[in-house]
């Protein structure tokens, strides 16, 4: 499924967004202490998401089912390579970064046992992880953006977010298709698939969990 760039479709969640992302990026830069030496290797991501980031981190992988063909020439980013690969069997040896870094991907990748290999994968191959995921229990369901979407049987999503979410409403990505490739985790689901790390909760509003992060220092 193709990301969606929700901080497109408004302008006060453009704002919310960036103010997310930065946040975020300060709690990485703070937690994991990166090097301009470090190699990264961004399970899922993309070129966008290090634009910028030259000052701290040199060299970043990134690892997608189909290579995108990004680079990073853009001034002031890393300098960035597009792999082919699958983040449930990482065709890498153990240790083999010096981070492995992943931003809402674990939730996209199948069933509980396609979790249980991701994260098996990440934790064997980076020496440090920044994993992050939407947290089940907050009310607002990221992909939809609609509320309780998420808590609802699956049979249900799909009719309800048509008329109650803003993707529903405004056509910006197939429904079924979110509800087919998207399980999102509980805290304590996660805490299972990263039991050697620290979890750090983001929070919306102070109060209400928006997503987990597993750290490994």
């Amino acid at each position: 499924m193709k990301k969606i760039r929700y901080e497109t479709l408004l302008p006060l969640y453009h704002w919310m967004w960036k103010r997310w992302r930065e946040r975020r990026w300060e709690r990485f830069r703070r937690s994991i202490q990166p090097a301009l030496t470090d190699k990264v290797l961004d399970v899922g991501g993309c070129a966008y998401d290090w634009q910028g980031r030259g000052d701290v981190i040199g060299t970043v992988d990134l690892l997608n089912l189909l290579a995108a063909g990004e680079s990073g020439e853009a001034a002031g980013s890393p300098k960035m390579r597009c792999i082919q690969g699958d983040g449930r069997a990482l065709e890498f040896g153990a240790r083999a970064y010096e981070i492995v870094y992943s931003n809402s991907v674990v939730e996209h990748v199948g069933d509980w046992g396609d979790q249980q290999a991701f994260a098996t994968e990440v934790r064997r191959v980076g020496q440090r992880l920044w994993i992050q995921t939407p947290a089940r229990a907050c009310p607002v369901e990221p992909h939809y953006l609609g509320l309780f979407l998420h808590w609802f049987p699956a049979a249900w999503q799909v009719p309800l977010a048509r008329w109650t979410s803003v993707v529903g409403l405004t056509g910006a990505a197939d429904l079924q298709s979110i509800a087919s490739t998207t399980r999102l985790l509980t805290k304590r689901e996660f805490r299972v698939l990263f039991p050697d790390c620290e979890i750090w909760t983001e929070r919306l509003l102070w109060v209400l969990p928006k997503s987990y992060v597993a750290i490994r220092r």
